[in-house]
C-alpha cells in the first residue's frame, strides 16, 4: 500500500546539494551527496476506524503469510467472504475508543511519529547532516516502499532498517524485512543495507522497562501483588518450528526482574491476543489474571514489553478486556503501566542500538 504517488527517477536526483560528479561529461544527471538513512518500522495503523479503512488495512495485515501461513486457497475464501465483512465493525469500533481525535490518527500513529523527532535529534546531535532519520509502517501509511523511495531520493546510499520490535518472531521483525527487501527490488540503484537484530536483552532497554515498572511503583500506596508481563502472542506451533520469539520473551522477563531485584514470586509472564482455533502460547493473559485474582492476587500491574509504543493491544485490550477478566474474578486493583513510548530512556536505548548498528559505516 502507497500513500504517496511514486517518485520518477528524475526526481530522484533533484535535491538541492545534488552535484555532477567529478569527471563526469556535463549532461551526467546531478547526484545527492551520500546519506546514511536510518528507517525505524512499526506494525502499522489504519487511516481512520471506519469499515472500508478498517477493511483495507486488515486485509492486507491479515493477508500476510508470516501472520497468518495457512494456504491461501482454504484461508482467503474465509477472509474475504466472511472475516472482513465482520471483523471491520468491531476492530473499528475498538480503534474509536483510542483514537487520537485532536490528530485524526492512531495513538500509534502519534507515538511513532513523536519516538522518530526524538531519535532524529539524537542523530543529529551525534552525527550532524550525515544521518537522515524516519519512519514508517509494515502495514498502512506512510508505507516502506514510500519511505524506502523517499531515503533514496534524498541520497541515502546506506540504510539501517530497524523494526521496533524488541524480541524477534517471524510475524513481526521478519515480515517487516520482507517489506523493506520488497521495497528495494523496485530501486534501480539499490543503496547498502542492514537490519537491525533484536534488541530484548540489551542493558539499556532492560534498564528502561525497569524505570517505568520503579515510576509506576513508587506513586502507589500500596503495590502490586504481582506484575505480569504481557507480550503479544503466538501460535505454539511456531516455537516448535524454531520461532525464538518465546524464548526471548522469557529472557527478557528473566532479565528485568533481575534488574528490579525481585524473586519469581513478584512477576510473571504471559501472552495475549489470540487468533484463530489453534493452541497459542499459553498461559493467556485474559484467563491468567482471572486465575491470578482467585488464588488471592486482588492487586496486579500488567505491563507489555514486546510493544514499544501503546496500541490498540494495550490501550484497548489490556486496559479493558484483560482488566475486566481481572476485575469480574475478585480483582480489587488493576493498574496498566504504559509502554516506553517516547520516554527519555526508552529514546537513549534505541539510540544507542542505532549507534552501534551503524558502526563501520559512519562514526
Amino acid at each position: 500500500m502507497l500513500d504517496s504517488k511514486p517518485m520518477d527517477a528524475k526526481a530522484m536526483f533533484t535535491s538541492e546539494k545534488a552535484v555532477c560528479p567529478a569527471h563526469a561529461p556535463a549532461d551526467h544527471p546531478k547526484i545527492p551527496p551520500g546519506k546514511v538513512g536510518v528507517l525505524l518500522a512499526n506494525l502499522g495503523t489504519p487511516d481512520n476506524y471506519d469499515y472500508w479503512s478498517m477493511r483495507r488495512y486488515l486485509n492486507e495485515f491479515l493477508s500476510d503469510r508470516r501472520v497468518i501461513d495457512y494456504s491461501p486457497w482454504l484461508w482467503q475464501p474465509l477472509l474475504q467472504l466472511v472475516i472482513l465483512t465482520k471483523r471491520p465493525f468491531t476492530s473499528g469500533a475498538n480503534y474509536k475508543t483510542i483514537w487520537n481525535h485532536d490528530k485524526s490518527e492512531s495513538p500509534l500513529a502519534t507515538i511513532t511519529k513523536d519516538q522518530t523527532a526524538k531519535i532524529k535529534e539524537a542523530m543529529a546531535a551525534r552525527y550532524g547532516d550525515d544521518v537522515m532519520v524516519d519512519y514508517c509502517m509494515r502495514y498502512g501509511n506512510p508505507s516502506t516502499k514510500s519511505k524506502v523511495r523517499k531515503m533514496i531520493a534524498e541520497g541515502c546510499q546506506k540504510i539501517l532498517f530497524f523494526p521496533l520490535y524488541p524480541q524477534y518472531a517471524g510475524a513481526t521483525s521478519a515480515t517487516a524485512n520482507d517489506q523493506f527487501f520488497r521495497a528495494l527490488m523496485d530501486e534501480k540503484w539499490q543503496p547498502a543495507v542492514r537490519t537491525v537484530p533484536a534488541y530484548f536483552d540489551q542493558p539499556a532497554y532492560i534498564d528502561a522497562l525497569a524505570q517505568s515498572v520503579e515510576r509506576a511503583y513508587g506513586a502507589m500506596e500500596t503495590k502490586p501483588d504481582i506484575l505480569v508481563t504481557s507480550y503479544h502472542g503466538v501460535p505454539k506451533r511456531y516455537l516448535l518450528e524454531g520461532d525464538p520469539y518465546h524464548c526471548q520473551c522469557q529472557k527478557t522477563t528473566r532479565l528485568l526482574k533481575e534488574r528490579l531485584g525481585w524473586d519469581d514470586s513478584q512477576i510473571t509472564t504471559t501472552f495475549q491476543s489470540l487468533f484463530g482455533p489453534e493452541e497459542w502460547l499459553r498461559p493467556y493473559t485474559v484467563e491468567e489474571v482471572a486465575v491470578l485474582a482467585k488464588a488471592g492476587k486482588k492487586r496486579i500491574a500488567v505491563i507489555a514489553p514486546a510493544f514499544s509504543a501503546d496500541c490498540i493491544e494495550t490501550l484497548e485490550e489490556i486496559n479493558e478486556e484483560i482488566k475486566d477478566s481481572f476485575m469480574d474474578a475478585g480483582g480489587e486493583s488493576f493498574t496498566y503501566i504504559p509502554c516506553l513510548n517516547d520516554d527519555a530512556a526508552h529514546i537513549t536505548a534505541l539510540s544507542g542500538v542505532i549507534e552501534d548498528n551503524l558502526k563501520g559505516w559512519i562514526e
